[in-house]
């Protein structure tokens, strides 16, 4: 048996799973600082919008375009403490945001930090599906939801001003211990599959390569579909009930936030719901369901807006893990590389989505983007041409 493909252990691992979520949730707190210090540093340095959008490019692309290549290399050589090592790279990256005194300082240090991330994601990916059991989606969801916790870097950063970085630095140690944690679990039970290798049967044996690559393909697509549209929500909800109905700004944050939390609910019930009547169908129902409610909402009042909204949440985020683990299942024995694709171009979607929209809304207006941005869901009808996996006996 290949070491990538199963746990040795039937029962779910939910105290690993638990920790791992906490570590995402620690580890994308801290990587939100990178944008919540925008305005500091554009005042104390003097950036023009160009150098900002500079920066984002930087994180993005460290934090993004490495995970592949991190996943495909934990693929070969599982390596059970490079978690902590990641949640290390983020530490310095940090202490040298602090006290970068130039801009080419400030791009070294958000590169570093988006370094750690992108070492972070694919392995903690896999740990989620070694500790899974027979629970695949429910356990990427557990892992997942812990990257859609408050970003509260804005709150403590923006009255402090950039030292207060400094004060993350205690949430990446307390990551970096839990992830030395996890990484003598991660140990043992790559030990243990070591002792126990055995042949597996494959869920894709009936399908040709071909036919394979098709279905990636298609999640990329649906993939894309979900990215750019929850780009458009978080981060111009709340302009667009600002324009249309003349809310506070305080109202249309809080209005986000309910948005947030159905898609943390959404994620959670998306793997649950996708272990027990198959991922294909979740996919399916998930980003086309989406498309009513979305296609609705810019044109309804506003107490039917947020209504809309938080449906539309709950709807679309149930999708990712479902497409996480059907991708994995249709590459047995790559989920470090298959985890690093997915989250890496998830994470390059969204930046690529909110420029885009923000470039639109400039252009045309903030209601013409979510008129557009509407339409994204319908393409969760290409999600007809994934083919069925087969039903493995897991007695």
């Amino acid at each position: 048996m290949n070491q990538n493909t199963v746990t040795t252990e039937s029962r779910t691992a939910f105290r690993v799973l638990f920790a791992i979520s906490l570590a995402h949730l620690l580890n994308d707190m801290v990587q939100s600082i990178v944008p919540s210090i925008y305005p500091i540093i554009k005042d104390d340095m003097g950036l023009s919008f160009v150098q900002i959008g500079v920066i984002t490019l930087v994180f993005q692309m460290t934090s993004s375009l490495l995970q592949p290549f991190v996943g495909v290399y934990a693929d070969r050589r599982p390596s059970p403490y490079a978690l902590a090592l990641g949640m290390c790279f983020t530490l310095a990256g940090l202490i040298w945001l602090a006290f970068a005194a130039g801009y080419g300082a400030m791009l070294g240090a958000v590169a570093v930090i988006g370094m750690g991330s992108s070492i972070f994601h694919p392995e903690a990916s896999r740990v989620a599906q070694l500790a899974a059991g027979r629970q695949k989606g429910l356990a990427q969801s557990i892992f997942q939801v812990g990257g859609n916790g408050p970003l509260l870097a804005a709150l403590i950063v923006l009255p402090h001003g950039r030292i207060a970085v400094l004060w993350f630095a205690l949430a990446a140690i307390l990551g970096a211990a839990i992830l030395t944690k996890i990484g003598g679990w991660y140990k043992r039970v790559i030990r243990s599959i070591d002792r126990n290798s055995r042949g597996v049967a494959s869920v894709v044996d009936h399908l040709s390569k071909g036919r394979i690559n098709m279905a990636l393909l298609v999640l990329v697509v649906l993939t894309f579909s979900k990215q750019f549209y929850l780009a458009s929500m978080t981060s111009y909800f709340t302009f667009f009930l600002i324009d249309k109905f003349g809310m506070s700004i305080q109202s249309s944050q809080l209005c986000l936030f309910a948005f947030l939390a159905a898609s943390a609910i959404g994620i959670i019930a998306g793997g649950f719901i996708g272990d027990k009547i198959g991922r294909k169908y979740v996919i399916w129902c998930s980003i086309l369901g989406a498309a009513p409610f979305a296609l609705a909402l810019p044109y309804v009042g506003a107490t039917l807006t947020v209504v809309l909204a938080v449906i539309v949440g709950l709807v679309i985020s149930s999708a990712f893990s479902a497409i996480l683990v059907y991708a994995t299942e249709l590459k047995p024995g790559k989920v470090g590389m298959i985890a690093g694709l997915f989250f890496g171009l998830s994470f390059g979607l969204g930046g690529v989505g909110a420029a885009f929209f923000g470039w639109l809304a400039d252009v045309r207006s903030i209601s013409f983007v979510f008129e557009v941005s509407t339409l994204l869901p319908l393409l969760g009808i290409v999600a007809a041409f994934l083919p069925d996996l087969k039903k493995i006996d897991k007695a």
